[in-house]
């Protein structure tokens, strides 16, 4: 493929978010100077890097709300990019069986992405919009998206990079033979401590690789992704609960050999507000940010 003429996609997952709340979107707080939140970040960073289409995957009942607080300023920043913006709706009724009854609770991740599969026709990077991967990641995974074609890409964080001071945090350790990622290995409650990132008896150096869920992945990957679905919802044990997660999928892929995925490692410190303890900090780094003249 002429690569001066490939496109490139960056997908957000926002249907987990609620409704309008103090201005903004519930569950994301303003942490810029100006009132800023994580994804206008993520969409600018995208954009900058090279990206030229931006699918938002949200929920129908927040479209009125996303597109008040969000959409014109986003409409705006893809506009200076010759960029196309493209909403997908994740609904939990949009399955290809009968929804059990007494489910509410969405179907994952995996699912979001299979929910914007008319908008992921050409390579795209999947992020969570309200985590901030750093600047230099997503111009890092699109000179990688542009130099591969068949391999999927991983950005591979530090893991002092990624935790918080105020609790537990969950991240997948990435297991690596050089630089293709061999296992993705989900942690819950890992804490900050001196010696490492602790949970339960497990000790992991705090420079150990894990992943912050932003993916390289292709339109091949997603039918894979939409064929595993099938078998998901055929093999649930929890027909209320279980979700279909896209980090469980690839780590699949990777036991039966079906997929190659490279780690692309990303010296950034990853900003988010898990706990509301995180908010005042997170804010002064993006404060930090504007006055290095990041932004």
């Amino acid at each position: 493929m002429n690569q001066e003429n490939k496109k490139t996609a960056l997908a957000i997952m926002a249907a987990g978010l609620g409704s309008r709340y103090q201005g903004g979107i519930k569950q994301i707080a303003p942490v810029g100077p100006n009132g800023e939140i994580i994804i206008e970040y993520s969409v600018r960073d995208a954009l900058e890097a090279g990206f030229n289409r931006v699918v938002l995957i949200i929920r129908k009942d927040i479209e009125d709300d996303f597109r008040q607080v969000l959409g014109s300023k986003l409409e705006k920043l893809c506009a200076q990019h010759n960029a196309e913006l493209v909403y997908a709706f994740q609904e939990l009724n949009d399955v290809p069986v009968e929804v059990p009854a007494g489910r509410s609770k969405p179907w994952g991740t995996g699912h979001a992405i299979i929910c914007a599969k008319k908008a992921l026709d050409v390579p795209f990077l999947v992020i969570n919009a309200d985590d901030y991967y750093g600047k230099t990641t997503y111009q890092q995974m699109h000179d990688f998206m542009m130099d591969e074609d068949e391999a999927l890409g991983l950005a591979a964080f530090v893991m002092v990079n990624t935790l918080s001071d105020n609790g537990g945090v969950s991240r997948a350790v990435i297991r690596v033979n050089g630089d293709d990622v061999t296992k993705l290995d989900e942690k819950k409650g890992l804490v900050k401590t001196e010696s490492g990132a602790k949970t339960g008896d497990e000790v992991y150096p705090l420079d150990t690789l894990v992943s912050m869920n932003m993916f390289a992945l292709t339109p091949d990957f997603l039918e894979k992704l939409e064929q595993g679905f099938d078998g998901f919802l055929v093999n649930m044990e929890d027909e209320l609960k279980d979700e279909y997660l896209l980090p469980s999928f690839v780590d699949e892929c990777l036991a039966e050999g079906t997929v190659t995925v490279k780690a692309v490692p990303t010296s950034e410190k990853w900003l988010g507000v898990t706990f509301s303890e995180d908010l005042p900090a997170v804010q002064q780094a993006f404060v930090k940010l504007h006055e290095d003249g990041i932004y």
